[in-house]
């Protein structure tokens, strides 16, 4: 099965959508990666899920990418004897080291990292900024607080920090074991959660010995700072709209995601678009036209991915959410202003043989009549390299290895095929022709572009260039040997 849209779409898996038969029907529907969130579940329950997906990709054999989603140090408040409390605009507030239990003048904060970074004048921001306090004095086991914005605060609610940069190791050691499960069950993508610093994705890295490609999700005031190292060190983004906006002004998210989108998509690595993005459709069968629109935005800036959280993990309509997703995508890629768009904001580069390999394959693609770019890759870049071009036409990235086929399923425009290893480059625009007709691509009649690196199998290589006939009689007339 082939997709009719450029843009990926993420799917959580959750107590929604745990059974084969929803899983099978949110591939069907146009999921191309599951999403484990290890904020939610067992390892028994997110191993099961793992096993029913890679039971449906053997299945339809066709490949399907798998993301893990580290919970990241949760920060948090100790609980109240009343169970909650109403804080007035204006009255005093202190948090502190203490575990009794709080009331309205105190409650405990059991994070000394924060107080340890605290200043007077910054913010804490409580039950994901309904509650807005400023610190007006400080120590290393508390904080006395004015109350900004009130409201009730009750157990164990999130604490949000925004203006200073936490000592705190962005892996807990609930992430350590978790991130060592999942690798060893295969997932494809780590996702990281409250990253600050590119150390932070350093640290993961070392952790899954490449065992899986790590996904920095910006979601900190820090990391967007930072967000050119954090890239450096990174395989791809995801911009993580929930915390973002409880930490940033909330006028200031779009312009962020813009810029990220644009930055992640220059460093030819795949940029993930999340939360709320059709939130309504966690009781409703149909979204609100504001979330439809926020879903056009992501895919008109030329994002790689747009994800689904509850709607699909907890929702009352997960089928239908990417349903609706995957109609939105086809409808706004239909659109001559889409290109308009996508073709505007490409940015040039040619610093390498690759580049420039790539470049002038999609040039011919779009000034001749060729119905899809074929590339072969080993590690997944030279797919990634096309994508980032975003050319007109569909690109089949080809490979002997499913990891780099998994891995790819998050890139804009893949279409990942298997192919067995090649030592030669007339067996590769063999293998092309013949995936672009089994796939639907290109007919016998048509042309493809093959672009591959010789020697075969060696990464980094990307170096030959080749317009070749889908038809295998002209290929071998064309290289006999």
């Amino acid at each position: 099965m082939r997709r009719h849209r450029k843009i990926k779409i993420v799917a959580t898996l959750g107590p929604a959508s745990s059974d084969k038969a929803t899983i099978r029907a949110l591939w069907e529907a146009g999921a191309d990666v599951f999403r484990l969130n290890m904020s939610h579940g067992t390892h028994e329950d997110i191993a099961t899920r793992h096993a029913i997906i890679r039971e449906i990709e053997a299945e339809i054999a066709r490949p399907i990418a798998i993301l893990a989603d580290l919970q990241g140090p949760k920060l948090r408040v100790g609980v109240f004897a009343a169970g909650a409390v109403e804080l007035e605009e204006g009255q005093g507030f202190r948090l502190d080291l203490s575990d009794a239990p709080g009331d309205a003048q105190r409650v405990q904060l059991p994070h000394p990292e924060i107080f340890q970074a605290l200043e007077p004048g910054g913010a804490l921001l409580v039950n994901d900024g309904k509650i807005r306090l400023q610190v007006t004095e400080c120590g290393a086991d508390f904080a006395e607080c004015r109350v900004i914005v009130g409201g009730t605060i009750s157990n164990r609610k999130g604490v949000n920090v925004p203006d200073v940069v936490l000592p705190l190791a962005a892996l807990s050691d609930k992430d350590r074991r978790d991130l060592e499960f999942v690798c060893a069950l295969g997932v494809d993508w780590l996702a990281l959660s409250f990253v600050q610093r590119p150390e932070d994705v350093l640290e993961a890295r070392d952790l899954a010995r490449g065992r899986a490609a790590i996904l920095s999700k910006i979601e900190k005031p820090a990391a967007v700072k930072s967000f050119d190292a954090i890239l450096a060190v990174s395989d791809g983004i995801m911009v993580a709209r929930g915390d973002l906006g409880v930490e940033c002004p909330v006028q200031a998210v779009p312009p962020i995601q813009k810029r990220l989108v644009r930055a992640a998509r220059a460093a030819a690595k795949p940029v993930i678009v999340a939360t709320q993005m059709l939130e309504s459709m966690i009781e409703s069968p149909m979204p609100t036209r504001a979330e439809v629109s926020d879903v056009a935005t992501a895919i008109y800036e030329g994002a790689d991915a747009v994800m689904l959280s509850a709607e699909s993990a907890a929702g009352q309509y997960p089928v239908q959410a990417v349903t609706t997703m995957d109609a939105v995508a086809r409808e706004v890629e239909g659109d001559p202003i889409y290109r308009e768009v996508i073709e505007a904001s490409r940015k040039v580069n040619r610093s390498t043989v690759a580049d420039g390999i790539v470049s002038a394959a999609r040039e011919l693609a779009e000034t001749t009549d060729i119905k899809a770019i074929c590339c072969f890759t080993q590690s997944g870049t030279t797919a990634a390299l096309v994508a980032r071009e975003r050319p007109r036409v569909p690109i089949l990235a080809l490979t002997p290895l499913m990891r780099t086929a998994r891995k790819l399923c998050l890139t804009w425009g893949a279409h990942c095929v298997l192919v067995p290893p090649q030592e030669r480059f007339k067996g590769a625009v063999l293998s092309a022709a013949k995936a672009a007709r089994e796939d639907g691509f290109a007919a016998s009649s048509d042309y493809i572009v093959v672009t591959a690196g010789v020697p075969f199998n060696v990464q980094g290589t990307t170096n030959i260039l080749r317009v070749a006939p889908c038809d295998e009689r002209l290929i071998f007339r064309a290289d006999p040997e």
